[in-house]
Order: structure tokens, then sequence, then C-alpha cells
């Protein structure tokens, strides 16, 4: 890939930000679809966000991605927000477009996409979400957009998963239960998708997982964790030996990134690169 003086720039900020793949995935979707962009990762401290995006828009970037810990403080920065960005509470894609800055949020897209593809059915079912926080609101709104009749939240904090569940009651019936009650394995039989949006069983913390009782959940259950490092987590692992359809969060991010893509240069992305790329370097990287 050459670069020159017309080629345009895109990034992600937060920080820290040297863990981050989204150059890697980027950069091979950009120059596999033959358009002029160059994408990079930027180190952004908290008390420096305000000076980075009046910069960022000084310098002609054409967008950015935003990741920990900037995905909320960005918003106050923004010209305009998307509606899924504020119903999620958190912008994690932004446009300079016309000398103003746009907010987008492309986790419940990349979410919801490989779910689609994998023919899951979410319309009128029943999802059980580990977890209630950044990453759950994301799941939630992209749920609700596609029609899912019940939520209930397994997590260890009632009282802040009750606060987000709260936040979308006039949208859809959402419940919370705690993960270690008998009350949350008579939700397990109930629900279609089982999904993990907490840390557990992530690189660091990879024996660690949700207190799943697997002979409560039923068999026909897709279950989908978006943790992605390592490719199976210990989660993951006990659902495929109780049989059930699984997928973790490599799609996910590969979705998500290319939803943001075509926000900022309206070109169809091939997401499948963008798998593919991410899958063989977390391979070889391990």
């Amino acid at each position: 890939m050459v670069f020159t003086g017309k080629t345009k720039n895109l990034g992600v900020i937060g920080y820290p930000i040297k863990h981050s793949l989204s150059p890697v995935i980027q950069n091979t979707a950009i120059q596999e679809a033959g358009i002029d962009y160059a994408y990079i990762a930027m180190p952004i401290a908290p008390e420096d966000l305000e000076k980075a995006v009046i910069g960022l828009k000084a310098l002609n970037f054409t967008g950015f991605n935003v990741t920990i810990p900037h995905k909320v403080n960005i918003m106050q920065y923004l010209d305009e927000i998307d509606e899924m960005a504020k119903l999620i509470g958190a912008v994690n894609t932004v446009h300079i477009k016309d000398g103003k800055l746009y907010g987008y949020n492309t986790d419940a897209i990349g979410f919801i996409n490989p779910l689609l593809k994998e023919n899951v059915e979410i319309k009128d079912k029943t999802a059980v979400i580990l977890g209630a926080g950044g990453a759950c609101r994301a799941v939630v709104c992209g749920l609700i957009k596609q029609g899912i009749k019940n939520i209930i939240l397994a997590v260890r904090n009632l009282a802040k998963a009750q606060l987000l569940a709260n936040d979308f009651n006039d949208l859809v019936d959402i419940k919370v239960c705690d993960w270690h009650s008998e009350e949350f394995k008579q939700y397990l039989a109930q629900a279609d998708l089982l999904v993990n949006t907490t840390p557990l069983g992530m690189e660091g913390n990879i024996d660690s997982k949700p207190p799943v009782d697997w002979e409560s959940v039923k068999k026909s259950a897709f279950v989908y964790d978006i943790v992605y490092i390592p490719a199976e987590t210990k989660f993951l692992q006990e659902a495929k030996e109780y049989g059930h359809k699984i997928l973790n969060g490599e799609r996910m991010l590969a979705e998500q990134g290319v939803a943001a893509l075509h926000l900022w240069t309206d070109k169809d992305i091939n997401v499948d690169i963008m798998v593919k790329t991410l899958h063989d370097y977390l391979n070889k990287n391990k």
C-alpha cells in the first residue's frame, strides 16, 4: 500500500491502546477494497480527550473509533449523536464531515449481524444475558431492534443491573436476577439465546466462567460469548460439550469494524476478509 498526500486518515483512540487489533483488520479491509485510507492507533489519556478531538478535527481526519475509557466522555464533544448511540449511552465511532463531528455506535450491529448470519431466530424469543456492563447495553439494543420478546439480565450486582434495565423498560420485557439464585436456573430453561457479556474467561482470566448450570439450559439454546481471546472460553467449551451451537466475539469485532468503515467511506466492505485476518492474527500470536 502506497500512502500519498491524498491519503485520508482514520484511527482509533483509547488508553491504553497498544492491545487494539483494529489497525490490523481495518488496514487489511482498506487494502482489499482498494480505497486510499490509512488507519492508526492513538493513545489518548483521559485528561487529553478534548484536546485530541480538536486536534483530529484540525488534522482533517475522516473519522475515528473510540474505545475504553472514552466511549461515554467523547459524547460531550460531538455535534450530533445517532439515536442508537444515544440509546446505548456510548459512542464508538466518530465521523468528521463538513467540519462537524457525528457520533455513532456500531457495537449493536456488530453483535447482531453474526447471529443473523447463523440464522438464529431473535424475534419473539427469550434471551438471557450474563453481565450488565457497557457491552451489555449494546447487546440489549441490538436484540430490541430485532424484536426480542423477553430479556433477563443475570448478574452479581443486582442494583447496577436494575439501573440498566430501567432504561429499557418501555421498550422490552426486561428482568434482573442473581445468577446464583434458583430463579436463574428457571430463566435458563426458557432461554433461546444465552449471551456472556462479562470479561470472565478472557485472556488473563481464562479459568473463570459465569456459574451456568448447563443441565438447566434447553438443548436448542444458542450460546454466544463476546470474548474472542481465547477463541473458546471455558463458558463456550462447556456449552459445546452440552451440544449447543456456539459463537465467539471475533465476528462481532469484525462486523462493528465494517460498519464503521462503511460510515466513513460509504463503500461496501468485505467482512469476511476482516474475520479471516483477525482469526489468522490471533492464531499466529497465541
